[in-house]
């Protein structure tokens, strides 16, 4: 027997929305996204929002940092609050070439981080707040309570595994894209 979904069933209403979120994101797979899900670069990189939380039940995005030879896509939790930030990646034992995290400040700031607690070494990379490369802090120690400042006012710090801004051959004045502010 074959049952008809009418708009306001509420089966439709309760898988409507996540198929086609399921869907936008097979797209956006596709092709040249497919290289970026991956990290690699991409002539077109597209940022755009993950529907998923992270396993740290992060609101996860894709950002584009793009440099005078290539763009690259960067999977990011966003921690937003006092409380996420405070935490970032400590704890973790690992993360991913493709993965990172971004901390957006609503007001600019000097940012100062450390290393207490984060078992991996870390690049931490400041950011102005139109997402401009303003200076890079490669391998930060892991556990240390060096305090690691950026040179001014950032509005975002994004944190990449070890090591990675120098193999993505990052620099200052490369730029960050996001979808959302």
């Amino acid at each position: 027997m074959t049952r008809f979904l009418s708009p306001n069933s509420s089966i439709l209403r309760r898988f409507a929305f996540p198929l086609a979120l399921s869907a936008a994101a097979l797209t956006a797979c596709s092709s040249p996204q497919m290289a970026q899900a991956k990290g690699e670069t991409s002539a077109d990189c597209v940022a755009e929002r993950l529907p998923a939380p992270s396993p740290a039940n992060l609101p996860q995005e894709v950002i584009c940092l793009k440099t005078a030879a290539k763009s690259i896509a960067i999977t990011v939790e966003i921690a937003s609050t006092p409380a996420e930030q405070a935490r970032g990646l400590m704890y973790r034992t690992e993360l991913a070439a493709d993965k990172g995290m971004l901390f957006p400040f609503t007001i600019p700031r000097q940012a100062s981080f450390w290393m207490k607690n984060t078992y991996i070494p870390l690049d931490i990379i400041y950011l102005t707040p139109d997402g401009a490369i303003e200076s890079i802090a490669a391998n930060a120690e892991p556990t240390s309570l060096e305090p690691i400042l950026s040179k001014g006012k950032v509005g975002y710090v994004l944190e990449l595994a070890g090591g990675r801004a120098g193999e993505l051959g990052l620099k200052a004045g490369d730029q960050m894209v996001r979808s959302a502010p």
